[in-house]
């Protein structure tokens, strides 16, 4: 998460999404950035209550409708958080040249503990299919992480990945019985083809 932080600018809004003590919030608040941290542990939250550039919100993004508008934020930072079901609404929440940066456990990591059911467990490859067509990754890694002692001490899958401008809608299109028009000046005329 840390080593992408250049590419997200001071005044730019950051959704933390899992937030917990908000160690990646802080982070980025420090660096200008308007940071939204959600997390459902009201708790968790308190650390980070009066954090200069932190809006704190206590929900259960589990439970309820996803609670944000699609393109409404510029970055987005989940950290060891995975719920399917609200995936495609995460990843519509973020602004065309946005940044997702996601980091989570994968398939493997049962050996090493918690979590270890798979509906917690990304599968092999999956936040580049999560993103495929729409986005272009800088960097997407899947393997074990090493503790301070070298040894092994879990499976993770991690993607930084810019979110792509939709492609521009031609000018002339097919009107109902198939032959293309262009607009011109609020007039139709027919295509030169």
């Amino acid at each position: 998460m840390i080593r992408h932080a250049g590419f997200v600018k001071a005044k730019t809004t950051l959704l933390d999404v899992a937030s917990g003590r908000g160690r990646h919030s802080k982070f980025f608040a420090s660096r200008g950035v308007l940071v939204t941290a959600v997390d459902r542990d009201a708790a968790a939250l308190t650390s980070i209550r009066g954090t200069n550039g932190v809006t704190i919100e206590q929900r259960d993004l589990e439970n309820n409708p996803w609670p944000y508008a699609p393109e409404s934020f510029d970055c987005i930072v989940v950290c060891n958080y995975l719920w399917r079901p609200t995936a495609a609404a995460l990843i519509a929440t973020l602004k065309p040249g946005g940044l997702l940066l996601y980091e989570t456990f994968m398939v493997g990591n049962e050996r090493f503990g918690s979590p270890s059911r798979p509906d917690f467990l990304l599968r092999p490859n999956e936040l580049l299919q999560w993103v495929s067509g729409s986005f272009k990754s800088i960097a997407f890694e899947q393997n074990q992480e090493m503790g301070l002692d070298g040894t092994p001490i879990a499976m993770k899958q991690k993607i930084a990945a810019f979110k792509l401008f939709p492609a521009p809608v031609p000018d002339a299109v097919e009107d109902d019985v198939g032959e293309a028009t262009a607009e011109s000046g609020g007039k139709e005329s027919a295509a030169v083809g």
